[in-house]
């Protein structure tokens, strides 16, 4: 590939991100967790962690942060855990199996997100694992 056009579609690639700036952010290589990533008000991680050990961590996250627990439902999959916060704000949590030793947990808080709160969340879970 010629150098010019590479430069080129490394340039188109970087506006394109720029252009994405407050949908989508990336980070890789975090303490326990393979990615982070926050897309349209949710932050999605997956763990490198057993789905059981995932999910008590979820749970003991919001015990620590005392919020108030409103449902937990939980399958051989998928658990999903509901519960508010001091303000009212609704924190969904949901820890899905994707293999043996890797869980994917998704967090979002209120309607439309709250990604500094989000991480709280999310360095409570992956302190607990």
């Amino acid at each position: 590939m010629k150098p010019a056009l590479k430069f080129r579609l490394m340039l188109a690639a970087a506006l394109l991100a720029a252009s994405l700036t407050g949908c989508v952010a990336v980070v890789a290589g975090a303490a326990g967790a393979g990615t982070v990533a926050w897309v349209r008000g949710e932050l999605e991680a997956t763990l490198d962690a057993n789905y059981e050990k995932a999910a008590t961590a979820a749970n003991l996250a919001i015990k620590q942060l005392q919020f108030a627990e409103i449902s937990e439902k939980k399958d051989a999959l998928t658990a999903i855990l509901i519960a508010r916060t001091a303000a009212d704000k609704k924190v969904e949590i949901k820890v899905i199996k994707i293999g043996d030793q890797t869980a994917k947990v998704q967090i979002r808080v209120g309607v439309f997100g709250d990604e500094a709160l989000s991480l709280t969340i999310l360095d409570k879970i992956k302190t607990n694992l």
